[in-house]
């Protein structure tokens, strides 16, 4: 009898072990969606390669704990961004334009053309200038981490080849009262070894059957932790960098 029980609490012991093992955690617990993510309307194929994206970038944790990023647009500016606070320092580099200021409060200050802008209508006309410019260029660099971020619906659409004749998993990116132009759909290409996405496309409108633009996301570096692309086909995101710390006054001074 003393051999039933025994053999009994080891049973329950195995059992307790493997429910608790790391294979067993829900994608909720490594990668939870953000607050407005569409999770009644996305299906979970979709959402599973959404994960799978997450983990080959370097995994939700580390993005996390990513604290400042900087990068150059295209040749036309360059932005450092603090995301654990919202602090964001643009420079223009075809006009003298600069931009100090939180993207949450949106506080801050502008200078134009040599001079800083002190007229109240001047100063909130530019500083949403300077969120604009945040939430289009910051989703050039960042956007397979956003996979799952407030206001998407996330379908899977099956396999496709990319331009470059690579097949992927396609997932159709849509948005519902977030950003400026939530009417915007987007196409996303998942490399099926890599589970990097390897290209995006853009339809200005989601009934819309033609895209506006296509281009590939290559280039994969590690920076810090997290792996980022530049490369946009005729088009780069340059001297990106994961920084640790920021010199005092960055976010202040123009």
């Amino acid at each position: 009898m003393k051999n039933i029980h025994l053999t009994f609490l080891l049973i329950c012991l195995l059992t307790l072990i493997i429910s608790c093992s790391p294979s067993k955690i829900s994608s909720t617990e490594i990668n939870p969606p953000a607050a407005g993510f569409d999770l009644v309307n996305s299906d979970a194929a979709a959402i599973k390669i959404a994960d799978q994206v997450m983990e080959a970038m370097g995994g939700r944790k580390a993005y996390d704990e990513t604290r400042y990023l900087f990068w150059n647009f295209f040749g036309s500016r360059t932005l450092l961004w603090d995301k654990h606070q919202g602090n964001m320092r643009i420079e223009s580099q075809k006009d003298d334009f600069t931009v100090v200021m939180n993207i949450h409060t949106m506080k801050g200050k502008v200078k134009r053309n040599g001079a800083k802008l002190s007229h109240p209508d001047s100063l909130i006309k530019y500083l949403q200038k300077g969120k604009d410019i945040w939430i289009n260029d910051s989703y050039w660099l960042v956007m397979p981490f956003k996979l799952k971020d407030s206001g998407v619906t996330l379908k899977h659409l099956g396999e496709k080849k990319t331009e470059a004749g690579k097949m992927s998993d396609l997932l159709e990116l849509s948005f519902k009262g977030v950003g400026k132009t939530p009417e915007n759909k987007y196409h996303v290409f998942v490399d099926r070894e890599s589970k990097l996405v390897s290209q995006w496309t853009f339809y200005p409108k989601a009934s819309d059957t033609e895209p506006r633009f296509s281009t590939p996301w290559d280039g994969y570096k590690t920076f810090g932790k997290i792996k980022l692309s530049g490369g946009r086909g005729t088009y780069q995101l340059t001297d990106i960098k994961v920084l640790e710390k920021m010199e005092d006054g960055i976010f202040e001074k123009l």
